[in-house]
């Protein structure tokens, strides 16, 4: 199995100089590059396994959020808890961009080709950037998300395909906001399946498979889908967080 190279601050390039990490994909490996974003208080080996387990073989790339809560990163600031700086929040997702543009120079990836994974503060800087920089990312897989936006922004996501994975009892994104958050997508064009778990704020095993799928189409074409439609699954069962 490759190693994941963790880049640090001393590295150079503008915007390479955040810490982060690249796994480069198996030999052979056709589809489109994983972008792996951790939730609070995580950083960039944290979602690494998940990445391995949805994706075998799929070359990984796990950037750090750049913003401190305390001691915990995240990748943009929050007033309070689910109350989000919006200022903030779109001058990181255009940080992020330019960090992605820079990695895909760096390790040769077509730049707006990969597949975002991303938990909770990690989903919710996912969906800001696909709502203020679509040509960054293709598709996304949102767990444990939330609207990045009390009004998002006009944009076509006309062919970007969402997987959102929530729970029914999770106290900081509950189904009201995960409708909005439907909503702010497919009105803007994005297909969107919506899985449901009768958790809280965590991520749930039984999505796992659902995801692996969700992720095969864009392996197999290193593209992303279409028409802007969504699906909703109530999935029940064991979770993990």
């Amino acid at each position: 199995m490759t190693q994941p190279r963790v880049a640090g601050p001393a590295e150079a390039g503008a915007t390479l100089t955040r810490p982060h990490a690249w796994v480069p994909g198996d030999p052979g490996w056709s589809g489109p590059v994983v972008l792996l974003l951790h939730g609070t208080g995580g950083d960039e080996t944290d979602l690494l396994p998940l990445g391995r387990e949805l994706a075998p073989g799929a070359p990984l790339l796990a950037p750090r959020g750049t913003v401190l809560e305390g001691t915990m990163p995240r990748f943009f600031r929050r007033l309070r808890e689910g109350v989000f700086d919006e200022a903030d929040l779109t001058a990181r997702a255009a940080e992020l961009a330019r960090f992605i543009a820079a990695a895909a120079g760096e390790y040769g990836f077509t730049p707006g080709s990969l597949v975002a994974v991303g938990f909770s503060n990690g989903a919710n800087i996912a969906s800001a950037l696909l709502l203020t920089h679509p040509e960054a990312i293709g598709d996304a897989i949102l767990i444990a998300a939330m609207p990045p936006f009390g009004v998002a922004p006009p944009v076509d996501l006309a062919g970007h395909r969402v997987l959102i994975s929530n729970g029914r009892r999770d106290p900081m994104a509950p189904p009201p906001l995960t409708s909005r958050l439907v909503d702010d997508l497919t009105s803007r064009g994005a297909t969107v399946e919506l899985l449901l778990h009768p958790g809280g704020h965590q991520l749930a095993a039984d999505h796992l498979p659902a995801m692996r799928a969700f992720l095969k189409p864009a392996a197999s074409t290193g593209q992303t889908g279409s028409t802007g439609q969504t699906g909703s699954t109530e999935q029940t069962g064991s979770t993990r967080g």
